[in-house]
């Protein structure tokens, strides 16, 4: 697959696509992987079903892939693989293109340039709805055609649809989500087996649900692709990846989720973006929520998201959130809605508006409760140390535990519980005790979310 480098022509005007009255939908695909086998394999085998539902027929016309010999799931037709994406996304024989290459380049050039030349997007690429989806959909909405993108976002979960149709009627101030499934195996894992982050990662690989290079998963980065599209939708305000904190799980061990059930709560990585006071803080990290909700309840590679809407209260979606399976349902079912507007000569029934940029909160601004395990000398006068550096510094403990370890008999684990302190003072707070004579180091700060 060769990188493009093209100059597409754009007009102010409203041009759409190049749609014909009768005959099929005709499909291109940039990328034929995993995914794209699969949503071929509807294309082929569920044509007529396909057909009726749709009044016209769906026909893949082009696909784009690295090497045309390559042994593959299915057998597309001659003349229907090439290395070229200008047969694609400058074809008049295209009209629908469907994008699954993943990452940020050539996909947004190309989704561009389709876009340009008149023809409807569909696509799974999270990165690219993540830091160009406002100016790819602005571009579309002035081109007449349409941009779907369900399949970005928690796959096997219907999720994009709802907001921009079924739930448009509600202001929207909170998303918290769990929305990567690595990680929520890796600590799903952690907690039912009482293992460490690293043992359980490499199992994780061996079984293939974690890449071989897992830092995107591992450090956030997904999750915060995902928020941002999502908390995009929720608050019509563009929130981008950089303005969303992000901390990955490695830092995590057995004894944090021991320490967590004794407290009666579990350990996820949760995407939360809210909306107060005219300013929105997103953020992304390992959090305590408390085990009876329905977020901690989601286990392995499922996904949850819930949300709380003005009319709607609080909602929870739950179902696979990744897998070719999942993300191939969700991009033929854009296809398909796509296709019913087609039929119908109806475009944008449904607009998505993204207004001006708006106040976003730091994280140091953010307030929670907190959970700090740290190794002290086991001697009188810790905790009352402990507790006035916490208190110089406006953060309020509310428990203690202390446990002796076998391994040195001169250091005790303490565990503390904090009420609800803002970030840059529990910061400071750690940053000092960290540097008592009587600490021997800090182990883990986690972040706690008292979600009903």
């Amino acid at each position: 697959m060769c990188c493009l480098t093209m100059k597409a022509t754009r007009t102010t005007a409203q041009t759409g696509n190049r749609l014909s009255d009768s005959g099929p939908i005709r499909v291109g695909m940039l990328g034929l992987g995993n995914v794209g086998a699969g949503v071929a394999a509807v294309l082929f085998n569920k044509s007529e079903q396909l057909a009726a539902s749709v009044g016209r027929g769906l026909q893949l016309q082009r696909a784009l892939v690295r090497d045309p010999k390559r042994p593959r799931p299915i057998a597309p037709p001659s003349g229907v693989l090439t290395t070229d994406p200008r047969r694609i996304v400058a074809a008049d024989d295209i009209d629908v293109v469907i994008e699954l290459l993943g990452g940020l380049d050539p996909a947004r050039e190309l989704i561009e340039a389709s876009i340009s030349n008149g023809k409807h997007v569909v696509t799974a690429n999270k990165e690219v709805m993540a830091h160009h989806g406002a100016e790819l959909l602005a571009h579309a909405a002035e081109r007449g055609v349409d941009l779907y993108f369900e399949a970005s976002v928690g796959a096997g979960i219907p999720l994009i649809g709802p907001f921009r149709q079924n739930l448009t009627a509600n202001q929207f101030s909170a998303v918290e989500a769990i929305i990567n499934g690595t990680t929520n195996y890796i600590l799903t894992r952690m907690a039912a087996e009482g293992s460490d982050f690293g043992a359980v990662l490499a199992d994780a690989q061996r079984l293939g649900y974690a890449e071989p290079d897992p830092a995107n998963d591992i450090e956030g980065h997904d999750a915060a692709y995902k928020l941002a599209v999502l908390a995009t939708l929720a608050f019509g305000i563009e929130v981008r990846p950089e303005s969303i904190f992000r901390e990955g799980i490695a830092g995590l061990a057995a004894a944090d989720f021991r320490a967590a059930a004794d407290l009666g709560y579990g350990i996820k990585l949760l995407a939360i973006a809210r909306l107060n006071d005219g300013a929105v803080e997103a953020r992304v990290h390992p959090t305590m929520i408390p085990r009876e909700c329905l977020l901690c309840q989601v286990g392995g590679v499922e996904n949850a998201v819930r949300i709380q809407g003005d009319l709607i209260g609080n909602a929870t979606f739950v179902g696979r959130g990744a897998g070719p399976e999942p993300t191939a349902s969700a991009i033929v079912a854009d296809l398909i809605d796509l296709a019913h507007n087609l039929a119908l000569g109806a475009h944008a029934r449904v607009p998505l508006r993204v207004g001006a940029s708006c106040t976003f909160r730091p994280i140091e601004r953010v307030r929670s409760r907190y959970y700090l395990r740290l190794w002290v000398k086991d001697q009188p006068g810790v905790l009352a140390q402990i507790g006035s550096v916490f208190g110089a510094h406006e953060v309020s403990i509310a428990a203690v535990t202390q446990k002796e370890t076998d391994d040195d008999a001169s250091l005790a684990e303490l565990v503390i519980v904090t009420h609800q302190a803002v970030e840059k003072d529990m910061q400071a707070a750690v940053a000092e005790a960290g540097g008592l004579e009587i600490t021997d180091r800090i182990a883990t700060l986690i972040r706690i979310e008292d979600i009903s």
